[in-house]
C-alpha cells in the first residue's frame, strides 16, 4: 500500500486522529497568529490610503478574507458531508460538523465588517442588496446545520441529516459569488484576483494575501480542535480514551 494511502486509512482511526489533531492544531493556531500579526501591521502602517476611500478601505483586509472563508468553509463542509453520505466515513461526519461553527463565525465577521464599510460608502448600515442578502442566507444555513446536528441525539444520524442540508445549501455559493453580475447591486464587483488581474495597487496586495493565509491556518486549527473534541465525545468509554484520561490525571 502506498504510504499516503496508508496514512489516510490511519487518519480514520479515532486514536490516531486524536493524536494528529492534538499535535497540529496548536501549530496551526501559532502560524495563524504570526502571519495575521504581519498582515494587520502591514495593512495598518505599511499600505497607503486609497485615493477614493481613504483609510476606511483598510477594513477590506478583514472583510475580504472572512468573506472568502465563509464560502470556502461551507463548500468544504458539503464536500465532507457528501463523502460521509456515500461511504459512511465517521471522521468525515465529524469534520463536516466541525466546519459549521467556524464558517458561521466567518460569515458573521463578513456581515459585520461589510456593514461598517458600507456606512461611509453607501450611507447606510444595511441594504437588501443581492450580495448582502445571500450572505445573510448563508449564515442561516450555517445555523440550520448546527441546530439540526444538536437537535438529534444519535450523533451519526444527526450528522447525516445536517450534512444533507449542507449538500443542498451548497447551491447558494454560486449565487453569492455571481450576485453582483446577475443583478443590479450596490456591492462592488470583483477587484481582487489570486490569479492576476487585480484592480488594486500591487503594494496593497501582500497584506491581503497574508490575511488570507492566516485565516486558512486559523480555520485548520479550529477544525482540528473541534473535530478532536467531538471525536472524544463519541468515543467516550472506549479503552483508549480511558487510558488517555488516566495518563493525563497521573501527569497532573
Amino acid at each position: 500500500m502506498h504510504p499516503l494511502v496508508r496514512w489516510f486509512h490511519q487518519l480514520g482511526s479515532p486514536p490516531y486522529f486524536d493524536r494528529f489533531a492534538a499535535r497540529w492544531s496548536p501549530v496551526a493556531y501559532i502560524l495563524a497568529v504570526l502571519v495575521m500579526a504581519y498582515g494587520l501591521w502591514a495593512a495598518l502602517f505599511n499600505v497607503p490610503a486609497d485615493y477614493q476611500q481613504g483609510d476606511s478601505f483598510r477594513i477590506l483586509y478583514i472583510h475580504v478574507p472572512a468573506a472568502w472563508m465563509s464560502l470556502f468553509v461551507f463548500g468544504l463542509m458539503a464536500f465532507y458531508a457528501a463523502i460521509a453520505q456515500i461511504w459512511r466515513i465517521k471522521l468525515c461526519e465529524i469534520l463536516a460538523m466541525a466546519c459549521a461553527p467556524s464558517g458561521a463565525a466567518f460569515t458573521v465577521i463578513t456581515l459585520a465588517t461589510g456593514s461598517i464599510w458600507g456606512k461611509p460608502m453607501w450611507g447606510t448600515w444595511w441594504d437588501w442588496d443581492p450580495r448582502l442578502t445571500s450572505e445573510l442566507v448563508l449564515l442561516f444555513l450555517y445555523l440550520g446545520v448546527m441546530g439540526l446536528y444538536h437537535a438529534i441525539d444519535d450523533r451519526r444520524q444527526a450528522a447525516r441529516a445536517a450534512g444533507l442540508l449542507a449538500i443542498v445549501g451548497v447551491a447558494l455559493l454560486p449565487v453569492i459569488r455571481y450576485s453582483v453580475y446577475w443583478w443590479n447591486s450596490l456591492h462592488q464587483g470583483q477587484t481582487i484576483s489570486l490569479l492576476g488581474g487585480s484592480k488594486m495597487d500591487s503594494s496593497m496586495l501582500p497584506p491581503l494575501f497574508a490575511m488570507i493565509i492566516a485565516t486558512k491556518f486559523w480555520f485548520v486549527g479550529s477544525l482540528l480542535a473541534r473535530a478532536r473534541a467531538d471525536n472524544l465525545r463519541r468515543e467516550s468509554g472506549k479503552d483508549w480514551v480511558v487510558r488517555m484520561a488516566s495518563g493525563e490525571e497521573r501527569a497532573r
